[in-house]
């Protein structure tokens, strides 16, 4: 009677684990589909290539168990089925029932003007619906058909998809980000600036006093020469350079040169910056008279032949910015933080920065603009 009883337990245990493995089966069971060609129009490639890429698409979506290539091939062969103009929903389901598929894809890919329209269809042959379809717009690239249908298939099934393909074949005012491309954005900067310190005031002092008789905010104009050396999706590293000429509106003319590494990081297109700055500046050796006990020019400028008193100069002599001196090399640091606003491939950069100097620092504001040219592949 045990024996019995353990026999039965068992057969009903075998039973559940059979019809598990039967469900299990069912659940994970891919559909069995197939490709024959894809209608083509205005396109280089003809529609049994088309096939072909599609396949390929498909099989790299692990969605469907394809039938192979060779024994569709055969058999549309033998039973006169011609693949170059098998696109209606007819003939397609009766190349399926032939070939035994579940479900067939099938679609076209047509050049309309500046776009390419592909469009993808899943047809159950069981039912005779179509149970899936898509059609996306792309920008006319026919060079990249392959990549096309990749986006397509993905869209077809629901799966997800490379943001940035789409960005490079759909979206034409969202430019590629990749580590494997380099770009050049470049472009007119302009700006104004603000002197303080000591440099303030002898902007400010009449030129026979050395000074520029110049206003203490002026303006620069000029260009940024850019390139990334290094682009590793949304972090980007670059060198500047940024030739410019200042104080036009106060009648003179102060060129200037800046080299900058920079480092642009996230989709916002923040910006950090550092590096040289060189101007042509007017240098004079003098003194400031801070010992005449008559006070007759107490702490004025002068130049260092410009000592009338008897016996040696007690006060210090220094170089300071004059008008009047000769002209020198004048580095220091230049360092600056920005964002880069983006309309379509419109980059508008706008910055701050600061030129901290011990006669006087320079902050100010820039912005400019340039457009966004096709990368190159490295």
């Amino acid at each position: 009677m045990k024996t019995t009883k353990n026999i039965l337990i068992n057969f009903i245990l075998f039973l559940g684990l059979v019809f598990t493995n039967e469900a299990f089966a069912q659940t994970t069971k891919k559909p069995i589909a197939a490709v024959l060609g894809i209608d083509s129009k205005g396109i280089i490639q003809d529609s049994e290539m088309l096939g072909y890429m599609l396949r390929l698409e498909l099989e790299k979506a692990e969605v469907y168990t394809l039938l192979d290539k060779y024994d569709v091939a055969d058999l549309v062969k033998s039973n006169h089925i011609d693949v170059k103009s098998c696109f209606g929903k007819t003939c397609v389901l009766n190349a399926g029932i032939i070939l035994g598929a579940e479900q067939m894809v099938t679609g076209s890919v047509e050049r309309f003007g500046e776009k390419i329209v592909i469009t993808l269809k899943v047809i159950d042959v069981g039912t005779e619906e179509v149970i899936h379809q898509n059609t996306t717009e792309y920008l006319n690239m026919q060079n990249e058909l392959q990549r096309m249908l990749t986006i397509s298939v993905q869209k077809l099934l629901g799966l997800p998809q490379d943001e940035n393909i789409n960005n490079l074949l759909i979206y034409f005012d969202a430019p590629i980000a990749s580590s494997k491309t380099l770009n050049k954005l470049s472009g007119p900067r302009m700006g104004a600036s603000l002197v303080f310190g000591d440099a303030a005031k002898v902007m400010q002092a009449p030129e026979s006093q050395g000074g520029y008789n110049m206003y203490p905010v002026n303006f620069q104009i000029g260009w940024q020469f850019e390139k990334q050396y290094l682009s590793a999706g949304e972090f980007q590293a670059l060198v500047e350079l940024i030739p410019s000429i200042g104080g036009l509106e106060s009648g003179q003319f102060i060129p200037s040169l800046t080299l900058l590494n920079g480092f642009r990081m996230g989709k916002a297109g923040w910006e950090f910056a550092f590096g040289p700055n060189f101007r042509i500046v007017n240098k004079e050796d003098g003194f400031f008279d801070e010992f005449n006990s008559m006070g007759n020019g107490a702490g004025k400028w002068y130049r260092k032949f410009e000592w009338d008193q008897t016996g040696p100069n007690p006060n210090p002599i220094q170089s300071r910015l004059d008008s009047r001196g000769d002209p020198t090399l004048s580095t220091s640091l230049f360092i600056g933080v920005g964002r880069t606003f983006k309309s379509g491939y419109l980059n508008i950069p706008v910055n701050v920065y600061v030129i901290p100097r011990k006669e006087g620092t320079i902050a100010g504001a820039s912005f400019g603009f340039n457009i966004y040219k096709k990368p190159k592949s490295r």
